[in-house]
């Protein structure tokens, strides 16, 4: 049990990688308070891990794009659980439009979600946790090699991935542990609303499709004691698919 009594906070919760990664945590012996925007969503995916693990996942509506909000997690798994050990970083929004038709609103959104509230959630954690603990971005292979109509994404993962390496060295004093996984394609309603999937545009070998539990086993292994001497490390987790790109 690498998380018996550990505390996680796990971002964009309520279904997909990050939900895969509050059950695998739970699993392991974490307290998950799981963050997310859509509180219908997240009451169901509390529903939804009952079977599995009866107890040690509360919700918490979190807009990661406000600081407050990413406070008020902070307090609510220091009240639930009496301390924060690891934040999964995980919650992210994707637009499909050609960059002439991108707004400065589009772009805001974007960076917003997908790095912003990684920057609020990291902060506070260099605050409030305690030496050994983990922090694990959720980047994307777009970080690296990237495709048609999703700049402002493919640009907010790759500051992602450059915002982890900053916070490691800064991390690294105050006993933290910050590293990045790039999450190739994945089985999650992201990758099937993807138009450029739909059209036949982007072509998956059904292959280099890996499941939501592939990437959350290896968010637990970055958070866990196991990696206890990995720090800024970015990590493919793809199936081989940049190799082939």
């Amino acid at each position: 049990m690498r998380f018996q009594n550990k505390v996680a906070i796990v971002t964009g919760g309520a279904g997909g990688i990050g939900l895969a990664t509050a059950k695998r945590l739970a699993s392991e012996g974490a307290k998950v308070v799981l963050a997310d925007l859509d509180e219908q969503k997240l009451q169901a995916a509390i529903e939804s891990t009952k079977t599995e693990v009866p107890e040690g996942i509360v919700p918490v509506v979190c807009n990661v794009t406000k600081e407050a909000d990413v406070v008020a997690a902070f307090e609510v798994a220091k009240k639930q659980f009496g301390s924060i050990d690891v934040i999964v970083n995980n919650a992210g929004l994707m637009i499909f439009k050609p960059i002439e038709e991108q707004t400065g609103d589009d772009w805001m959104n974007i960076l917003q979600v997908d790095l912003l509230g990684a920057v609020f959630f990291i902060k506070h954690a260099f605050l409030k946790m305690p030496a050994g603990g983990a922090i694990v971005n959720v980047s994307s292979i777009h970080a690296i090699e990237t495709e048609p109509l999703v700049a402002p994404y493919a640009a907010a993962k790759a500051a992602l991935v450059s915002l982890t390496r900053s916070a490691a060295l800064e991390g690294q004093p105050k006993g933290i542990r910050v590293n990045a996984i790039l999450p190739g394609a994945i089985n999650t309603p992201m990758l099937w609303q993807n138009p450029n999937v739909k059209s036949g545009v982007e072509k998956i070998n059904p292959t280099d499709i890996g499941k939501p539990e592939d990437i959350a086993a290896t968010i637990a292994y970055l958070a866990s004691p196991d990696a206890a001497f990995v720090q800024g490390a970015i990590l493919a987790v793809d199936g081989g698919r940049l190799t082939r790109l």
